[in-house]
């Protein structure tokens, strides 16, 4: 029987997958030409986004957390550019 995840911890853990991402990044020196480590932090960003996309059509969704979602693809926009540059 599956979990449902709650909102809130849905954001906790879209961000701790954003930063896994960038720690991974950061590790490697030259991940513009790793293209297993470029593909793991695709993977790891994916993993972000989809885990809070459906959040803003919640019904329960309250205006605060409609923001933090628009904040994380914003964040994992970031660390994915950051990532290949």
């Amino acid at each position: 029987m599956a979990r449902l995840i709650p909102a809130a911890e849905r954001i906790v853990r879209a961000r701790a997958l954003i930063q896994q991402a960038r720690d991974l990044a950061a590790a490697s020196k030259s991940v513009r030409n790793d293209f297993s480590t470029i593909a793991q932090v695709k993977d790891l960003l994916r993993q972000a986004r989809d885990l809070v996309k459906f959040i803003p059509k919640y019904p329960s969704a309250t205006a605060e957390m409609k923001e933090e979602v628009s904040r994380i693809f914003q964040e994992a926009d970031q660390a994915d550019w950051e990532s290949l540059h």
